[in-house]
């Protein structure tokens, strides 16, 4: 599970989870965007939006899925409702992964549930190289006795283990950036895939 507001994806997010499949041997990511998440504003363009923008983004990338499952439910995404439904679907004895970036995993304390979230998944820290920051007291209490080496100790149980990874590309691109240069009318040529700025071109999305 690879969640976010894709809002809008671009290539850092997808590079990233080609390269988290690869890595983990994953059967495939599925890229969840949220339809309301607790923690930040509400994204600038509809979830719906987002979605198809996510579709168009994937393409036809083999293990990649857009996975609509939190814009099919009310109230704020919380990350744990969604690893349960997945967990539901896979079964007990299947390995379940959240990866997040850095900056979400400095919060990970304050969000639903989070001992909750160990519970169902692995967590995969993915580093990012323009953000490092120590980690609060409550986050270390959190994730105590749970680090592990690799991705063979990660994947030698269902659940409960973390990992940080540093992943080959790290595209330093933020759709904070993306957003900022699309509302000045600026150039975001190799910063979204060619199907999702054609796509954003077209219907004038994030040009005010």
């Amino acid at each position: 599970m690879l969640g976010g507001t894709f809002d809008p994806v671009h290539l850092g997010h997808l590079r990233s989870a080609v390269e988290l499949r690869e890595f983990l041997e994953l059967d495939r990511v599925h890229m969840i965007p949220a339809c309301v998440p607790p923690l930040r504003g509400e994204p600038r363009v509809s979830p719906e939006q987002r979605l198809a923008i996510l579709r168009l983004g994937i393409g036809d990338t083999p293990g990649l899925v857009a996975d609509p499952r939190e814009l099919h439910r009310d109230g704020p995404s919380f990350s744990a409702d969604t690893l349960a439904s997945l967990r539901e679907e896979v079964g007990g004895q299947a390995r379940l992964v959240m990866a997040l970036g850095h900056d979400a995993f400095l919060r990970l304390a304050d969000w639903h549930e989070p001992e909750r979230l160990l519970t169902l998944a692995h967590l995969v820290v993915i580093d990012r190289p323009d953000f490092e920051a120590p980690l609060p007291a409550p986050l270390v209490a959190l994730i105590a006795g749970r680090e592990v080496a690799d991705a063979e100790a990660l994947m030698s149980r269902p659940a409960g283990g973390l990992l940080r990874l540093t992943l080959p590309s790290r595209m330093a691109i933020s759709a904070t950036e993306v957003r900022r240069r699309l509302a000045e009318g600026r150039s975001v040529r190799y910063l979204l895939p060619e199907a999702v700025e054609r796509h954003l071109m077209q219907h004038g999305l994030y040009r005010y």
